[in-house]
């Protein structure tokens, strides 16, 4: 972070503003809002800061800036057209220890002011660190836009019942249920509607209510890599995790999304590396879900493709525990889309088949003269694990050698890379990916040159590459 986000409690505090123009009004209107005290020293003063001194919200003191004028003020906002004198003002502000924002100069602020959605007592505030206002302004209009007028209300009611509730509910899981469970009811459409006495009536009834601490399994797909490709209801469930298990591949990004005093717990496993086992894996959702936490386990792609989600929630349901699924992209859609593959085509392939290159437990084998048609693309995952014996055996039984291939690594990141070749090229192809990998086959792959549009193609030894 450039910044440190905080906001200030300004009322009754001492602020001194040099300039008195139209940009000094607009700063000085958010310090009056705040019920800060604003002093000003300038020597011509527009019609509008005229008009606050008329009605005494504001105080002149002067019409030049004096040293001595800082004496017990809390911050200062420079506003002037004068650029020396605005620098003689910061060093003398720094100097001080006081806080200093001088307006369209973001290297002579030691704060800056975010952009601000208002619905106090809800503040939302949002900064692009000084370097994109425009798309900052562009945001604001969307967040602005979700977020109802009266929403401040909400806020408001609830923090008269704060105490309240805090008495009711001694432990710290029973309040946040509490107010989960208040804040989700129609409680908040009576609010937003300005039924504050209905919506009171329901607040009541709601503590009177046993609240019996549930626990809940939720299973959220990550998606194939890309942060933006997360659903908007896999980000709602991650704000509202008390506990989330992720896998080994959830990127960081992704995890930074979770709500931030929840507990993450990595439980990710990787062919060849030792790790914890699924056995350990399902008894750790289920002791933490009696605990009356929301356990998110958040998984790459999709949870019920080669994700072992099944697994997980049959256990939970075996032992009586309340579950969800929120899906996500898998990989396998996911990495094709951002590669310029469609998985099917009218004149290339009339379906698509899922497979691992993973061995199951009992060893069962594949049906080798299906995966063979060449109607049907065929996506394999963790497909370098078995990639040599893949090959072998589709042209075995019918595949042709020049079958197109696609090995992605890294898909839908910055860091994508797809590889294009053949099928009987499939094990010298491996050795330039990176791992994990996804395995792409059949004459859809053809498409990628043409239809490729988040990474410009390059080649590499007569070998068709994206990086």
């Amino acid at each position: 972070m450039d910044y440190l986000p905080v906001f200030l409690d300004l009322k009754n505090k001492y602020v001194l503003v040099v300039g008195a123009g139209e940009v000094a009004f607009n700063k000085i209107k958010l310090l009056l809002c705040a019920k800060a005290v604003v002093n000003i020293v300038a020597k011509d003063i527009c019609s509008e800061i005229r008009s606050l001194l008329f009605e005494k919200k504001v105080s002149w003191i002067s019409n030049e800036f004096q040293i001595s004028y800082l004496k017990n003020i809390f911050l200062v906002i420079a506003a002037t057209s004068n650029t020396k004198l605005n620098e003689k003002i910061f060093k003398k502000c720094n100097k001080l220890k006081i806080l200093i924002n001088v307006v369209d100069d973001q290297s002579k602020c030691s704060f800056i002011f975010p952009s601000i959605i208002d619905r106090s007592p809800l503040i939302v505030a949002l900064s692009s660190s000084g370097t994109a206002p425009v798309l900052l302004r562009l945001l604001r209009k969307k967040i602005e836009s979700i977020l109802p007028m009266r929403l401040g209300d909400v806020a408001r009611i609830a923090g008269k019942w704060r105490s309240i509730v805090k008495n009711h509910f001694s432990n710290f899981l029973e309040r946040k249920y509490f107010w989960e469970k208040l804040f989700n009811s129609i409680f908040v459409q009576y609010v937003l509607n300005g039924k504050e006495k209905k919506a009171i009536s329901i607040l009541k009834k709601i503590i009177k209510e046993p609240s019996r601490l549930i626990g809940e399994i939720i299973l959220v797909g990550a998606g194939p890599g890309n942060s933006d490709l997360l659903t908007l209801r896999a980000l709602q469930v991650m704000q509202e995790a008390d506990v989330v298990l992720y896998d080994n591949l959830v990127s960081q990004e992704i995890l930074n999304l979770v709500r931030r005093d929840a507990k993450c717990i990595y439980v990710g496993k990787r062919a060849g590396l030792k790790s914890i086992t699924q056995d350990k894996i399902i008894k750790l959702l289920i002791f933490l879900a009696k605990q009356g936490k929301k356990v998110v386990r958040l998984k790459g792609g999709d949870s019920f493709i080669f994700g072992r989600g099944g697994e997980e929630l049959e256990a939970a349901k075996n032992a009586n525990i309340n579950f969800q699924v929120v899906p996500g992209i898998t990989a396998g859609i996911g990495l094709s889309a951002y590669s310029g593959i469609p998985l099917t085509h009218r004149d290339y392939a009339q379906g698509v088949i899922f497979i691992t290159g993973c061995k199951c437990i009992n060893n069962t084998s594949n049906n080798w003269s299906v995966l063979c048609d060449s109607s049907y693309t065929l996506v394999v995952y963790m497909g370098s694990l078995n990639a040599l014996k893949i090959s072998e055996k589709l042209i075995l039984h019918g595949r042709l050698k020049s079958t197109p291939i696609a090995i992605i690594s890294n898909g839908t990141t910055i860091n994508q890379k797809v590889i294009i070749g053949r099928l009987d090229e499939i094990d010298k192809i491996f050795k330039l990916s990176a791992s994990p990998s996804l395995l792409i086959i059949g004459q859809v792959v053809l498409l990628h040159k043409k239809l490729a549009w988040f990474k410009k193609l390059t080649n590499l030894n007569n070998i068709e590459t994206t990086s």
